[in-house]
């Protein structure tokens, strides 16, 4: 079984491959892959939730849109994550092109405030990036190319 997600090295940034057998599983991982880079999920207790919702005209629009949500989420409520589940995820599909073209996509963020006693903080993020920003359906399955400027 493959891995659900993978670091990349980057000069400035960092950066992550994503997996999933499904665009719901893909953009799960792709969450656990960027809040696992800020703060170690294994700590983190499941004391809160928040609802997420994103949209997005193209498949890659609707990651970062994902993604965003939800580091816009814990940036602003000091919130560290711990699980992510994708509830709904909408495409619309467009015959002139080989992935969907636009989407929308729900799901609900698990975890607790950050408290520096308790939580290992890892890399401080600062967003997410459109660089080299890819998500694609290959013969394994869907992946995500993703960079946050950190």
């Amino acid at each position: 079984m493959r891995v659900p997600w993978e670091i990349l090295e980057h000069p400035a940034d960092v950066g992550f491959l994503a997996y999933g057998a499904t665009p719901e599983e893909l953009f799960t991982n792709a969450a656990l892959a960027m809040i696992s880079l800020g703060c170690d999920p294994a700590g983190v207790e499941e004391r809160e939730w928040r609802q997420l919702e994103a949209s997005g005209a193209d498949l890659d629009a609707l990651l970062y849109a994902w993604l965003a949500e939800i580091l816009a989420v814990a940036d602003a409520e000091q919130l560290v994550f711990c699980r992510v589940e994708v509830s709904e995820l909408a495409l619309e599909s467009d015959p002139a092109r080989e992935t969907p073209a636009a989407g929308r996509v729900r799901g609900i963020a698990y975890g607790e405030k950050f408290d520096k006693a308790r939580h290992r903080a890892g890399t401080y993020i600062k967003a997410v990036t459109y660089h080299q920003l890819c998500v694609e359906q290959t013969p394994e399955g869907w992946r995500a190319q993703v960079f946050l400027d950190v």
